[in-house]
């Protein structure tokens, strides 16, 4: 939030989680959703600033990043490895 845009290789992995908002906003965001395995639950593309998102059952993590940045190569039931860079 208050950020006024993300580089593709940038994104926020928030945990625990199952739900996100996009208030305060400034550029649409693609969001993941993850269950404890890392098993990808639901995909929203190109989130658009202030809405609300939906409450995904089961999740544990959501990973949100610049639209665009998962593009076709991340779909639901594929496994995401959350790697922390020093």
């Amino acid at each position: 939030m208050g950020m006024k845009d993300l580089r593709l290789s940038e994104g926020l992995a928030l945990i625990p989680c199952n739900s996100v908002h996009s208030f305060f906003m400034k550029f649409p965001i693609d969001v993941l959703f993850l269950d404890a395995q890392g098993r990808v639950l639901r995909c929203t593309e190109a989130m658009r600033p202030w809405r609300v998102g939906v409450v995904v059952p089961g999740a544990r993590v959501v990973i949100e990043a610049k639209s665009g940045a998962f593009g076709a190569t991340v779909q639901v039931d594929d496994i995401v490895e959350i790697r922390v860079q020093p």
